[in-house]
């Protein structure tokens, strides 16, 4: 009996084993939900994005738009963008960066940014490898690691092999960086790895590993490597440096010009000038668990020449929307897209000069699904957000609002 459950259990386990390793399903997007809930509300927020296409053909190009915003309320444990770099995130290298810009200024390297301040950016990406791919928004951070942003689907049609990407060089040379320098790669990685066999090959040829360990084994290992070892020791080593040294020359020769690669920090970068004329504060601010609603209420003080309305709330790239006085046309992506929005109990505009409290609602599955009502068990408890106000002309301002969020479970 116990022989036949043990054999029953094995069959069974293989089994697993075996659909396991043949059901391989495919990620569907980057996981960008893992991303702790106060990096997306408290680091960098991104908005007005804009993907120029979301389809496209190999070798034709696309560009990715917007605006972020450096959250004054930075979390204590994440390096301050003192050295970051803007990136794409996208799963491994379906486009190339043909370019990069922050505030009008070209931006190949990392670059220094200052908190409590809005930047515009844009990314100007080549197609490379066909297939339907999920991109991000990305900023990565030295010390703080990648801190991703909103991700829409892009499908690129074609063929990989159709791809070029050709780039005129300093001495006027026209190049495919593509394939450019693959049979010198080819032929020296398979040159040493033919060297590598013949130096294994000439210690493992004869019975070597056991009679060797049993003669270290008994402290008789004088004379394990003869005289003919050590010869052609010394020519392996002897041929190696002088193919190193050939290597070397030939490059030189071939490449006479060349320039260092540019790893340096470019500086600060040029901000949107714009001071935020609608001054927010938060005077109670809670999370309903099971209503999946965040419910606020907020001071706020019109600075500006123009009765103002309030038509989003943005946090963590979900974005809230008032649809009374605003429409989304960015085709920006739908599950990022709340589609409850946001409900006020006083829908008056804020005249200027006015200063007045605030209550409204943001009700959607998005809390839990993007799993940023993680931010009520977190030590800290506090969330960050954008808030857009809009005139009667259409016209855009940003206000920021932070604060401890607290949680009801009722």
């Amino acid at each position: 009996m116990k022989t036949s459950l043990v054999k029953k259990l094995t069959v069974a386990g293989m089994a697993a084993a075996l659909l396991a390793g043949v059901y391989a399903p495919t990620a569907s997007a980057h996981g960008e939900k893992s991303q702790a809930a106060f990096l997306r509300m408290r680091t960098i927020h991104w908005y007005d994005l804009k993907w120029s296409t979301d389809k496209i053909k190999v070798n034709d190009e696309m560009e990715v738009t917007g605006k972020f915003y450096t959250y004054p309320d930075w979390p204590q444990s994440v390096a301050k963008p003192e050295v970051a770099f803007l990136n794409i995130g996208i799963p491994g290298p379906v486009f190339t960066r043909q370019a990069s810009y922050i505030g009008g200024q070209f931006v190949p390297r990392s670059v220094t940014l200052n908190v409590g301040k809005d930047y515009e950016f844009k990314v100007v990406l080549k197609a490379r490898r066909p297939g339907r791919w999920h991109m991000h928004t990305m900023m990565n951070i030295n010390g703080g690691g990648p801190i991703i942003g909103p991700g829409k689907w892009v499908e690129i049609e074609g063929s990989l092999a159709e791809y070029k990407d050709e780039i005129t060089t300093l001495t006027g040379q026209t190049v495919n960086l593509e394939t450019f320098g693959t049979s010198s790669v080819v032929m020296w990685h398979l040159f040493w790895f033919i060297v590598g066999v013949l130096w294994i090959w000439y210690w493992a040829r004869r019975p070597t590993f056991i009679p060797r360990f049993a003669r270290v084994a008994s402290g008789n290992e004088e004379g394990l490597v003869t005289e003919g070892d050590r010869k052609v020791g010394i020519a392996f080593m002897a041929g190696s440096c002088a193919i190193v040294l050939f290597g070397y020359v030939s490059a030189n020769s071939s490449y006479p010009i060349t320039v260092p690669l540019h790893a340096g920090t470019i500086g600060v970068m040029k901000h949107i000038t714009d001071e935020e004329k609608i001054l927010v504060s938060v005077e109670k601010a809670q999370y309903r668990v099971p209503g999946r609603s965040i419910n606020l209420t907020i001071k706020v003080t019109n600075n500006s020449d123009a009765p103002v309305s309030l038509a989003e709330f943005e946090t963590g790239g979900v974005r809230f929307l008032n649809a009374d006085v605003y429409k989304d046309d960015t085709n920006y992506p739908d599950n990022l897209l709340a589609e409850e929005g946001i409900e006020l109990e006083d829908k008056n505009p804020v005249a200027p000069g006015e200063t007045r409290s605030i209550k409204f609602t943001a009700t959607d599955a998005a809390w839990e699904v993007e799993r940023l009502a993680d931010v009520v068990y977190d030590p800290d408890s506090r969330f960050g957000g954008l808030l857009f106000w809009v005139t009667a002309d259409g016209k855009r301002t940003l206000s920021h609002v932070d604060g401890p969020l607290i949680p009801i479970f009722s």
